[in-house]
């Protein structure tokens, strides 16, 4: 994944600072909206595009006006500002990048996504996350300042635990949107996911926003997450789904080039930044990557987690192959792989003596009427693993350049 960042200018010529996120090959890109006073940089918007680019889908998340990284003062924004920054970033896609096919938008910046969607007609899909109903839903968490804001025309406000300068032309401009009616001629296809358990905005907003939709329209109920997904499984997940339910509305003619790979062949690309590594096996394609805490973003196992994982498998299948040929009671076998470099000073059986030896550590889960004398035959069989038996035979790795 490529990460660079831009800066283009809103209708009131500000900067509003983003970051765009791409896949090796995009075949799609995505206009990120994030939540009210929350920023680019929030870790679900993170994640969330993280998963996208996995998908080969480029992202732009950037701050609205007045936060985060971008410039003008937050007091004199406005819904309506929202809205125009998000145009001027479709537009600052379709002239330096790839013209946005998927609007996104959480919380307030979902309601804001669905009001500028008709501005951006490149846009076939639009993505709401806990998005309210109603701009004005946003009065209600101003409640205690509402009188102050009426007596003076501003007031400071916590939000979040941070304070924010507000002016009463903020609310005037909430009041003026009606997005349960225009959302009837919204013309593109759209996915709803709310949280049932989100104490900041209710479920009955995304029941109002599905109800007010005309199809093709989907709904994603996103239990036991809050409201900003602080868990990182959650917006992980929304990102794996809304891929995927996007890539049936995008053209044929922008899927991402396939890995090419003969029989019997592996191929594994990796892109000009990060560990994040396409593969194709056998016809099917997966992903290899690093966790965070090794320098890489977690988007899916590492080598040797695929190394383990091609021992487990290949165990557990040479375990299913003999006890179908022995007419074996085995109803399961679950097979867990642990590997580890460890001191050859403390293997006894190893015949390296000095530095560190790769140990792969399986534990097998038998389920069935099996005897004591099957049980004991089945764990010998599990070293006949054609993989188990390639791990520890002779090997050469032959290198050229093509």
């Amino acid at each position: 994944m490529a990460q660079k960042r831009v800066s283009f200018a809103n209708e009131s010529g500000d900067a509003l600072s983003g970051i765009l996120d791409s896949p090796a090959t995009a075949r799609a890109c995505a206009l990120f909206a994030h939540c009210f006073t929350c920023s680019k940089d929030l870790k679900a918007a993170v994640n969330l595009s993280r998963a996208l680019t996995a998908a080969g889908i480029a992202v732009l998340r950037f701050d609205f006006t007045g936060l985060g990284e971008s410039e003008g003062d937050f007091a004199d924004t406005s819904f309506s500002g929202n809205v125009a920054d998000l145009v001027a970033a479709a537009r600052f896609l379709e002239r330096e990048h790839m013209a946005p096919a998927i609007l996104i938008g959480h919380s307030l910046g979902g309601t804001a996504i669905l009001q500028a969607a008709d501005s951006i007609p490149s846009a076939v899909a639009v993505a709401t996350i806990g998005a309210p109903a109603r701009p004005a839903h946003v009065a209600g968490m101003l409640e205690g300042s509402l009188d102050a804001l009426a007596a003076d025309g501003e007031a400071t406000v916590q939000l979040g635990g941070r304070p924010f300068r507000i002016r009463q032309h903020f609310i005037d401009d909430l009041e003026r949107h009606r997005l349960p009616q225009s959302i009837a001629g919204l013309g593109k296809a759209l996915l709803i996911f709310h949280s049932p358990a989100d104490a900041i905005v209710g479920i009955d907003n995304a029941s109002e926003l599905f109800l007010a939709a005309r199809h093709p329209k989907s709904f994603v109920s996103l239990d036991q997450s809050d409201h900003l997904l602080t868990r990182a499984e959650d917006s992980r997940y929304v990102g794996t789904v809304l891929a995927a339910w996007a890539g049936k509305y995008l053209a044929a003619d922008r899927a991402e080039p396939e890995l090419l790979a003969a029989a019997g062949e592996t191929v594994a690309r990796v892109g000009a930044q990060g560990f994040r590594t396409d593969m194709c096996a056998a016809g099917y394609g997966l992903i290899a990557d690093e966790p965070e805490s090794q320098g890489g973003t977690g988007l899916g196992p590492s080598p040797y987690d695929l190394l383990s994982a091609a021992l487990a498998s290949c165990t557990a299948m040479t375990l299913r192959m003999y006890a179908d040929h022995k007419k074996l009671p085995l109803e399961s076998a679950t097979v867990r792989i642990r590997h580890d470099k460890v001191h050859a000073r403390d293997c006894a059986d190893c015949e390296t003596v000095e530095g560190k030896v790769d140990e792969f550590r399986r534990v097998l889960a038998l389920e069935g009427r099996l005897d004591d004398a099957q049980r004991k035959r089945l764990l010998e069989i599990a070293d006949r693993c054609p993989v188990h038996r390639t791990l520890h035979g002779e090997v050469r790795v032959r290198t050229s350049l093509e």
